[in-house]
């Protein structure tokens, strides 16, 4: 039992110190999971045309154009997100960080979405991204819209004190009988049930039930934010080998041939035949490699094909699918699927958002077990005192 009421200890603090943090992850996760989704909903006048009869697209170069043209020459456009669907936009992102920022306001000096119809080349949305609705709640999750400086690192160790509080959660469910587990692993509320004892079992069986689902979840996140936490669980991967990175590849700038977003896109449809939404890098100078990512949307991200081109020649350096990565690059590749529950599909998705729901009511029942047992304390601290004052 005094190893329980350390653990016990070290869970409250713990808990204290990252609840609100947790809590805001929670709540953000919950969206999070399903931002795909719900952007289709409530952008539907950017996302979607109509399309007219027999008409053909515009060429890319002649829609690019006119949404730099719309959105101004001061604001280079860096990427091309273009869907293959008929009924769908083109859309161009542009964005520039300041490093030395010690708040989200400050770090992201700007970042503009032009959405374009594909047929007319009518602006249709320039969109101020950087306190777009989806893209806020997405830094929020990230680092508490405090910029990644400050608010990145109090989001990464209030994760990591989150998988401890998950570790010495379950020492403190574990139960000594059988009994014991019968009352921890289901609800058994009555009418004369008191709201203590339901907030107590809230948070015990809650957390019982989503604390597997949580710490995936919490350790996929790690791996985004720290890279020595994905190196090394791809070392591990691969079974204690550290395969080195291939070499960065670059565009041929003797080439005098400009950069041709027509030519990459026809190509990188054919390299990529299941691909639905095309994301291409537009080069800053003339030696970077053109990148490309085709995904298909109704499949998980790391299903996507990487393709990587020289800007000039519009020929295809580099090629990464799926199943030509080592057992490393899939699980870092899957890694963001996992975090968000897509490499199940919807279901996934679904666990996804009942866990981080659940994640953000623990600190809000746990803080309330907390502080009933303080006041306890005081409560039994004040009569111990009234009643020696009687005696004496």
């Amino acid at each position: 039992m005094p190893f329980k009421k350390t653990i016990l200890k070290i869970h409250s603090w713990l808990g204290l110190a990252s609840g609100l943090v947790v809590f805001i992850l929670g709540i953000t996760g919950c969206i999070y999971a399903f931002i795909d989704e719900l952007k289709p909903v409530f952008y539907q006048d950017r996302m979607f045309v109509e399309v007219p009869a027999g008409a053909q697209r515009l060429p890319m170069h002649v829609i690019r154009q006119k949404a730099q043209e719309a959105i101004g020459e001061e604001y280079p456009l860096q990427l091309a997100e273009i869907p293959l669907g008929a009924n769908r936009s083109v859309s161009f992102r542009t964005l520039k960080v300041r490093p030395d920022g010690l708040s989200y306001a400050t770090w992201m000096e700007y970042f503009y979405r032009v959405y374009v119809n594909p047929y007319n080349g009518k602006i249709l949305k320039i969109e101020n991204s950087k306190w777009e609705f989806f893209n806020t709640i997405v830094n929020l999750h990230i680092s508490l819209l405090l910029g990644p400086n400050i608010g990145a690192r109090i989001v990464n160790w209030s994760v990591i004190l989150f998988v401890v509080l998950l570790i010495s959660g379950i020492i403190l469910w574990w139960p000594s009988n059988k009994a014991a587990a019968k009352q921890r692993l289901r609800f058994k509320w009555k009418t004369t049930t008191k709201w203590k004892r339901k907030n107590y079992d809230l948070h015990n069986i809650l957390g019982f039930y989503a604390m597997l689902i949580l710490l995936i979840i919490a350790i996929t996140g790690l791996v985004i934010s720290y890279p020595w936490v994905s190196n090394s669980i791809q070392w591990i991967a691969n079974g204690g080998k550290t395969i080195a990175a291939p070499a960065p590849v670059f565009s041929d700038t003797t080439n005098v041939n400009a950069f041709s977003l027509d030519r990459i896109l026809q190509d990188a449809t054919r390299q990529a035949p299941a691909g639905t939404t095309f994301f291409i890098s537009i080069p800053k100078d003339a030696k970077s490699p053109v990148h490309v990512f085709a995904r298909s949307d109704n499949k998980p991200l790391y299903k996507a094909t990487r393709m990587q081109y020289d800007q000039h020649a519009a020929a295809m350096l580099t090629k990464t699918t799926f199943a030509g990565m080592n057992n490393g690059e899939r699980i870092n590749a899957m890694n963001y699927d996992i975090h968000v529950g897509a490499v199940l599909g919807l279901p996934g998705k679904i666990l996804a958002f009942l866990a981080s729901l659940i994640a953000a009511s623990l600190p809000v029942t746990g803080f309330y077990i907390w502080w009933g047992r303080r006041n306890k304390k005081q409560t039994s601290s004040k009569v111990n005192s009234i009643q020696q004052q009687k005696r004496a």
